[in-house]
C-alpha cells in the first residue's frame, strides 16, 4: 500500500549505547525486508555514562550528526524507536491468577510493587503476558520491564531535541531477542550474550520471552586494552593486533596476543557461568517440554563477538554450544545473513539496531 494511504508512519531503529548510536532502517522487499539506510555516531565521553544522559543537548547534536550521515537512502522520518540502557533496567517475569485481561493488566500493577526495588511512581511500567509453550496452565506468567523515569526522561528529551518523534522505547535485549531468535519462538533455553565496544549483556530467552537480563564487565574493549598493556603498544596497534589474531595461537605475534587476551576470555567465562548459574538455580517457570530443560545454546553477538575462534574458546570451556547470531533471520529469506552493504561480522554490530527496526517495519506494514 502506498505510505500516503496508510496512517503508520514510517519508522527507523535507534540503538544508543554509551560509546555510540547506530541507527538501521527497513523497507519492504517482496519476501521479507532489506536494508534502507544505516549508520554509525561515534558519542563523545561525558555525553552518557553508566546508561544515563549527561548532555541532553550533545546528545541531540549527536543524534541529528548520525541521521545526516546515513549510508544508502536519506532517512525520511521523524519516527523512531529508540533501545534503552540495559543496566538501568528491572525485569521479572511472575505469576500471576487466571483473569480477564483487563483485569490483569489492573492486577499487574500491583503485584509489580513486590519486585520492583523503587516506589511505583517513580518508575514506567510495561508488561507482557506470556503464552506457555507446554501444559496448559492454572496460572498466567507475565514478564514486567521497568525503568526510573529519572534515567528515560533524559533520553526523550534528547530525542525531542534532535527533531524526532519517538514512537517506542525499548529494552535493548528485546531488540537483541527479536533479531536472533527464529520467529521469537524456542522450544528450549538459550543464551544470547552481547559483546559491545564498551559494555556487554547477557540474555536468557524461552519459549517467547526474555527470562534474565544481565550486564557483562567484560567488553570488546577489554580485549583491545589487554593487548596494549601486555605487548606495551599504543590502543591503536593492539586493536590491529587484535582483529589480525583473535586467539588463533599462531606465530610468535599470535601466541603473544593469545597470553593477553586469556585473563580477559577467562573473565567473561566467569561471569557467563555466574549468571547461567543463578538461572539453573532459580525457579524461572519457563513451562518447556520436561526433555528441553537446560541451556541448548548460546548465541553471541555484537563487535566483539568478531574476535576469532571466540565461539570455540567459549564453547570449550563452558561445556555449551557456541555460535554466532545471524541477525537478519527474521529479516531476510534463509539462508542469507548479510546484504552487500552490510557484511555479517559488521551485521553482528547492529544487531540491536536491526531488533528495534525490525520492530517498526512490521508495525508499519502488517
Amino acid at each position: 500500500m502506498p505510505d500516503f494511504l496508510t496512517l503508520k508512519p514510517k519508522t527507523f531503529g535507534l540503538d544508543i549505547s554509551n560509546s555510540s548510536l547506530k541507527i538501521i532502517k527497513l523497507k519492504r522487499k517482496r519476501r521479507g525486508f532489506t536494508l534502507a539506510s544505516f549508520g554509525e555516531q561515534k558519542i563523545k565521553p561525558g555525553v552518557i555514562e553508566d546508561g544515563e544522559v549527561r548532555d541532553e543537548d550533545a546528545l541531540a547534536e549527536l543524534i541529528k550528526a548520525g541521521m545526516s550521515k546515513v549510508k544508502g537512502e536519506r532517512l525520511d522520518t521523524k519516527h523512531v524507536i529508540c533501545s534503552l540502557p540495559e543496566e538501568k533496567s528491572f525485569l521479572q517475569v511472575i505469576q500471576m491468577p487466571k483473569i480477564k485481561k483487563k483485569d490483569l493488566e489492573k492486577a499487574v500493577l500491583y503485584e509489580a510493587e513486590n519486585h520492583i526495588p523503587l516506589p511505583i511512581d517513580e518508575v514506567y511500567l510495561d508488561s507482557q503476558f506470556i503464552p506457555p509453550i507446554y501444559n496448559h496452565l492454572d496460572h498466567s506468567d507475565v514478564l514486567v520491564v521497568a525503568f526510573p523515569k529519572k534515567v528515560i526522561d533524559p533520553y526523550v528529551s534528547s530525542l525531542k531535541k534532535a527533531g524526532l518523534e519517538p514512537k517506542v522505547l525499548e529494552l535493548e535485549s528485546t531488540a537483541v531477542a527479536r533479531a536472533l531468535v527464529k520467529k521469537g519462538i524456542t522450544t528450549y533455553n538459550i543464551s544470547l550474550i552481547d559483546i559491545g565496544e564498551a559494555e556487554s549483556s547477557l540474555i536468557v530467552f524461552a519459549g517467547y520471552s526474555l527470562r534474565l537480563t544481565s550486564a557483562l564487565l567484560t567488553s570488546s574493549q577489554k580485549f583491545t586494552e589487554a593487548i596494549a598493556k601486555e605487548l606495551k603498544v599504543s590502543l591503536e596497534e593492539a586493536e590491529k593486533l587484535k582483529l589480525k589474531h583473535g586467539l588463533k595461537n599462531k606465530g610468535a605475534q599470535g601466541k603473544k596476543v593469545l597470553e593477553a587476551l586469556t585473563p580477559v576470555i577467562d573473565e567473561l567465562v566467569d561471569e557467563i557461568k555466574k549468571r547461567l548459574n543463578f538461572y539453573r538455580t532459580h525457579d524461572f517457570h519457563e513451562h518447556l517440554p520436561p526433555d528441553h530443560k537446560g541451556m541448548k545454546e548460546i548465541i553471541l553477538c555484537g563487535g566483539g563477538a568478531n574476535l576469532e575462534k571466540l565461539t570455540e574458546f567459549l564453547s570449550e570451556r563452558l561445556k555449551i554450544p557456541v555460535r554466532l547470531g545471524n541477525p537478519w533471520i527474521n529479516i531476510l529469506p534463509e539462508p542469507q545473513k548479510e546484504v552487500s552493504r552490510l557484511p555479517h561480522n559488521e551485521s553482528l554490530r547492529y544487531t540491536a539496531a536491526l531488533g528495534l527496526a525490525l520492530r517498526g517495519a512490521k508495525e508499519n506494514y502488517d
